[in-house]
């Protein structure tokens, strides 16, 4: 069977991700304030397979949050006002609704996109192309979107400065952060801008970002009750993942890739949640 050149592309790369020796430096796979007042508030108490999301609004409650996986690196995070956003927007996974915040990172084009509808109310870079770091700390109704700007690898091998950005975002008295295409450890510095977590969405392959343990260090050090893998192509590069952090928390995997959330609702004890979808 033959098949289009943009999805034998993406089935070359999840074959590619399974081999040993592949290395950071691939190319991914395209398919065509350190103030206090900048940190999360710490209200805790202790492209591949892509699935259509069935979607149908319903009103949230006033603590909770509906998260969605979308696919790749792309979530849709709803507030109790129904504020969506969308993470790491691109041009081939969409939300089933239009967002009205989008974030993207540059790394590959299937973190962002030149032509985001033109209704979306807030478009947020996390880069600059000028390299200098792109400082976003914005509000709207019941959420508040910042960044903490991290460096990428360029085409080169060498180091872009500024070239990523962790998200956070703040909504319904939670912390969620959304890693990006983070490629390295974070700094003391980073940490303390960061603050305590609730929720980290982590990229996971091993390969394009950050190396299986590296990703390991990062999640230790963010101390977030609750993990969600994304970016990670293939259920062998998932497994991988799941059976190293099965060393040190609980996994389970979630029926459906929505879930909701609330302060109520985290876990007591450090956890990963598998939602489904590449």
């Amino acid at each position: 069977m033959a098949y289009p050149a943009n999805i034998a592309r993406l089935l070359f790369a999840a074959l590619a991700l399974a081999l040993p020796g592949v290395r950071a430096l691939a190319a991914e796979p395209v398919p065509s304030a350190t103030d206090a007042e900048r940190r999360c508030p710490g209200l805790i108490a202790g492209l591949p397979d892509v699935r259509l999301v069935k979607f149908a609004p319903v009103a949230l409650g006033q603590g909770e949050v509906r998260l969605t996986y979308v696919g790749h690196s792309t979530f849709l995070i709803e507030s109790p006002r129904l504020v969506r956003i969308a993470t790491d927007y691109n041009d081939y996974l969409k939300p089933p609704v239009l967002p009205d915040i989008v974030t993207m990172n540059h790394a590959h084009t299937t973190h962002y996109t030149n032509a985001p509808d033109p209704g979306i109310k807030f478009v947020l870079h996390g880069w600059n192309d000028d390299g200098s770091p792109a400082m976003h700390d914005m509000s709207f109704q019941d959420v508040r979107v910042r960044n903490v700007p991290t460096n990428i690898r360029d085409q080169a091998g060498g180091t872009e400065r500024h070239g990523n950005s962790i998200f956070l975002f703040e909504v319904a008295q939670l912390c969620i952060a959304h890693l990006g295409h983070l490629h390295h450890t974070l700094t003391k510095q980073q940490l303390d801008d960061i603050g305590r977590l609730d929720v980290v969405l982590a990229p996971v392959d091993g390969t394009y970002t950050l190396d299986l343990e590296g990703m390991m260090d990062v999640l230790q050090a963010l101390k977030a009750p609750l993990m969600i893998p994304m970016h990670y192509f293939s259920a062998v590069t998932l497994q991988r993942f799941l059976d190293r952090a099965k060393q040190n928390w609980k996994v389970e995997t979630n029926e459906t890739p929505s879930i909701l959330l609330s302060r109520a609702s985290l876990p007591k004890h450090p956890k990963v949640l598998v939602l489904p979808g590449h």
